[in-house]
């Protein structure tokens, strides 16, 4: 079990996503986190992330930056930021919590396999830090109305914290594309499913190469209403939570009779 319920007046928070340092959902993480506790670090990618998935740098060394006091920057993943910054940047001071976003976009269903924002919330909690990935759907990418995670944000995750949570699980927020004024509440459920991947697009590049560009069709029909997916695009808040311990317990038995 985690150190939960937390006193966030007392709570180190590290921050982090997989958008990269000079994301605009990081800065609205940052004073989401400020407007909890004066203690805020921020440890994320140089580069942008997404879809990393829960990947680690291995067979490179890693550059570490500090760009200002509590304030880095790493040249590798969501993972390798949150690894760095627990076991190294903070070991003498671990954090409290970790807010790992502000996704631009949402990661609701079958995205939480791909999301380096949820990644980066699983290796915190990993490491025993409890975790919370926090993502901003939308409707159109030139003009993203940040105020549903502005406005929500502190909210969420003061009543998130307010309860202890089993170990090896982290909680995925997902704020709808309206605003704030808008938001129809925060629901508590489970992850839907949707189809994906069928967008392949076939082209040739200009030296007459071909190539496939892998695309973001997603059928958002016929989800189940308590669901991540329903309420996000219903205009509400979700909140779902997510069990890191991937072993199916119902089946081992089966299994084990299988082979003696």
């Amino acid at each position: 079990m985690f150190d939960l319920p937390l006193d966030l007046s007392q709570a180190r928070i590290l921050v982090t996503n997989d958008d990269g340092i000079h994301a605009q959902g990081l800065k609205v993480l940052e004073a989401i986190a400020r407007s909890i506790t004066d203690d805020v670090w921020v440890v994320a990618p140089e580069m942008e992330q997404s879809a990393a998935s829960h990947s680690l740098t291995i067979n490179r060394p890693l550059r570490l930056r500090q760009l200002d006091e509590r304030r880095y920057t790493v040249d590798g993943t969501p993972t390798d930021c949150v690894l760095l910054a627990v076991n190294h940047i903070m070991k003498d001071a671990r954090p409290t919590l970790v807010l790992s976003g502000v996704n631009q976009g949402s990661n609701i269903g079958e995205d939480v396999t791909y999301s380096g924002t949820i990644a980066a919330a699983m290796e915190a909690t990993l490491l025993g830090v409890p975790a919370i990935a926090l993502s901003q759907h939308y409707e159109n990418r030139t003009q993203i109305d940040w105020s549903a995670a502005e406005r929500w944000g502190a909210e969420v995750i003061r009543k998130a914290v307010s309860v202890a949570w089993p170990k090896y699980v982290l909680l995925n927020v997902n704020f709808p594309a309206r605003p704030a004024a808008e938001v129809t509440g925060i629901q508590v459920v489970r992850h839907g499913k949707r189809k994906i991947g069928d967008e392949l697009v076939e082209r040739v590049d200009p030296r007459g190469k071909p190539y496939i560009w892998i695309g973001t069709l997603r059928g958002e029909a016929d989800v189940a209403p308590d669901t991540d997916i329903h309420v996000v695009f219903s205009g509400g808040i979700s909140v779902t939570p997510v069990y890191l311990d991937l072993t199916h317990t119902p089946t081992l038995q089966t299994l084990r009779h299988a082979f003696e």
